[in-house]
């Protein structure tokens, strides 16, 4: 895992479980990087040092520029969060795209209705690829980063201030908050029909606990996790990972947080 901060980062727990549960031998490790530290490290893939890596904040779109090639998901999304180093070079990959469809439809959430997405990062443009073909809202604290998403994606969408809701949306929060216990701004989730979180927490983020408790669908912030995870470990090894194993090593990690 490259990012910064890492220090929170389940990923090592998540894969270190699929490795031993699948008998593969190989160690993952979350690896704390700046700009220059990530050149580096994607150098050490090209030298064979590294097999690949998770990519985190707030590196997605660097990782894409870094890339030999990508994916298609990455390509649209102009965000990669999976890379997979073979014979000197380094193919990019968004997992997020393929883990929120999954997640998406585990959860029950609406199949077909409104979303209004929070956020202008990586994960808000992996959200934006995933759901494209249904009535898209995306809210930023900058609206022109917004837009520029918008652009860069090619999927249709309208932007609303941020901190309002979209009446009848299910809302993706593809912010980071949450995770330290932040709650979205008053009037987001107060209309909507179901929450994806992106964002997870040693327990339920507040907005899972708010969306949860009128009796609405959540996809958990831990349950994308999961769901992109699965997904990276099948680029890494050409084998399926056990999402069962995944899930409770989720769950201890937590329990002992």
């Amino acid at each position: 895992m490259l990012g910064s901060p890492v220090v929170h980062s389940l990923s090592p727990t998540i894969h270190t479980a699929a490795l031993a549960e699948a008998g593969i031998a190989g160690t993952y490790d979350a690896r704390e990087v700046d700009t220059s530290g990530f050149v580096a490290a994607v150098a050490e893939m090209r030298s064979g040092s590294l097999d690949g890596a998770n990519v985190t904040m707030p590196h997605k779109r660097l990782a894409h520029r870094l890339s030999d090639r990508c994916g298609g998901a990455a390509q649209r999304a102009g965000a990669v969060n999976t890379l997979v180093a073979l014979a000197g070079e380094v193919t990019g990959h968004n997992t997020d795209v393929v883990g929120l469809r999954a997640a998406w439809s585990h959860n029950r959430l609406d199949p077909a209705g409104p979303v209004l997405v929070l956020g202008a990062g990586g994960a808000a443009a992996s959200a934006l690829v995933a759901l494209e073909g249904r009535p898209i809202t995306l809210s930023a604290r900058r609206p022109e980063a917004a837009t520029a998403l918008i652009e860069r994606t090619g999927v249709p969408a309208s932007v609303v201030a941020f901190g309002s809701g979209v009446v009848g949306a299910t809302v993706v929060n593809a912010t980071p908050l949450g995770m330290g216990g932040e709650v979205l701004p008053a009037g987001v989730l107060e209309s909507c029909v179901g929450l994806f979180e992106m964002a997870y927490a040693a327990g339920e983020t507040p907005a899972e606990a708010f969306v949860a408790a009128r009796g609405l669908p959540v996809s958990t912030g831990t349950e994308m996790l999961v769901a992109q995870a699965a997904e990276s470990f099948r680029l890494w090894t050409g084998r399926a990972a056990s999402l069962e194993v995944m899930r409770r090593a989720v769950r201890a990690a937590l329990r002992d947080r």
